[in-house]
């Protein structure tokens, strides 16, 4: 497959509601779309690098001066016989995963249109449908909490997930436990504790969490494995593992007991095809996180997350839990039961509204004739 053109837009989407974590309060995301058209094909990737440097070092400038520098020039006028060709070509290029799952993404799509089979069929999904959960950012008091998730259960969303900071943990985990005794809950700290804190973390122990998500440092891996020792409910690992090589070393320091794969984090669907199956190979679930994402970004991680080792529901709620509306028709709806459909049409399975794209993007540039 020759690459031909590739386009890159600079988005800004405005949240439907302001998200708070221990790392800030988002009022909209600001995202990379990646085009690449090739020989009568176009595939579309998302690269989540945000404004701020506070999940990642990544930014929007640094993946734009990435990709228009280093990634693009690699592949532009190429005939690429597959994804993987494309990922050797920039290899040299350390680091900047969430840039190169842009890229990446927008292969993939094209790649499986050529062959006109679906993406997940693609990547090697397994499944029609996929169980999502929803993420609920810090509420200020434990009623509107109860409310929101509320809401959600009856949109069928099959788990909760709240964000937790210092001053906003036990007691909001403690009060959706009395109002829903059976709810699947995990919650989600962003690294904003130590080991210090290991007091609060004994005292969730006896609150039937699914998981705890990355509660230490954001690039850590060794004192999970102290903390992990201590408690009973599993710890999940996101900000931490950024490669294979990271879920290797977090599994045989026994770091955590689940890993979240989001691709941008990980580079992109390549690399987060090798963590699925070497954690399948030790039994050690996965799910599949996220970033905000448009529907584009989306429609990559309902197709991953249908591999068959993502069998903890995911964040990859509906279109509307994040925007008022989405680039892409149809937009993700939840189901009834808490499951969304993974879409058949070849490729990433949706059709993206230009007219909605024109309207939230910053700024674009092409490259190519």
């Amino acid at each position: 497959m020759r690459i031909d053109r590739i386009e890159l837009r600079h988005i800004k989407m405005v949240l439907v509601s302001p998200f708070v974590t221990s790392m800030g309060t988002e009022y909209d995301e600001e995202h990379i779309i990646v085009r690449v058209d090739a020989e009568g094909v176009t595939g579309w990737g998302e690269s989540v690098a945000e404004g701020t440097p506070f999940y990642s070092y990544e930014t929007v400038p640094t993946a734009w001066h990435i990709l228009k520098d280093f990634l693009i020039p690699s592949v532009l006028g190429k005939d690429l016989l597959s994804v993987e060709d494309a990922v050797k070509g920039y290899s040299n290029v350390r680091g900047h995963m969430m840039a190169k799952a842009g890229l990446e993404a927008a292969l993939w799509d094209a790649f499986a249109k050529t062959k006109g089979i679906s993406l997940s069929e693609m990547l090697g999904g397994t499944r029609k449908k996929i169980d999502v959960g929803v993420s609920i950012g810090i509420q200020d008091s434990e009623s509107t909490l109860i409310k929101k998730v509320e809401g959600y259960l009856q949109e069928g969303y099959k788990r909760i997930k709240i964000k937790i900071a210092p001053g906003f943990d036990l007691q909001f985990v403690e009060a959706l436990r009395r109002e829903f005794p059976g709810l699947v809950l995990q919650v989600d700290a962003n690294s904003a504790y130590t080991l210090d804190d290991i007091g609060i973390f004994r005292k969730m122990d006896d609150q039937d969490l699914l998981l705890i998500e990355q509660p230490l440092g954001y690039d850590d891996i060794y004192c999970h494995s102290k903390l992990q020792r201590e408690l009973k409910t599993p710890i999940c690992l996101d900000e931490s593992i950024h490669s294979l090589d990271d879920t290797m070393a977090a599994i045989e320091l026994g770091s955590c007991r689940i890993i979240n794969i989001k691709p941008g984090r990980v580079g992109g669907f390549t690399e987060s095809k090798l963590i699925h199956d070497y954690c399948a190979s030790f039994n050690v679930p996965v799910w599949h996180g996220g970033m905000l994402e448009s529907g584009i970004g989306r429609a990559g991680n309902v197709a991953l997350a249908s591999l068959p080792n993502f069998t903890l529901p995911g964040d990859i709620s509906a279109s509307k839990r994040y925007y008022k509306e989405d680039i892409v028709e149809p937009e993700f709806l939840v189901n009834p039961d808490g499951t969304m459909d993974v879409p058949v049409k070849p490729g990433i399975g949706v059709e993206v509204n230009m007219k909605i794209l024109d309207k939230v993007t910053v700024r674009t540039e092409w490259f190519g004739k």
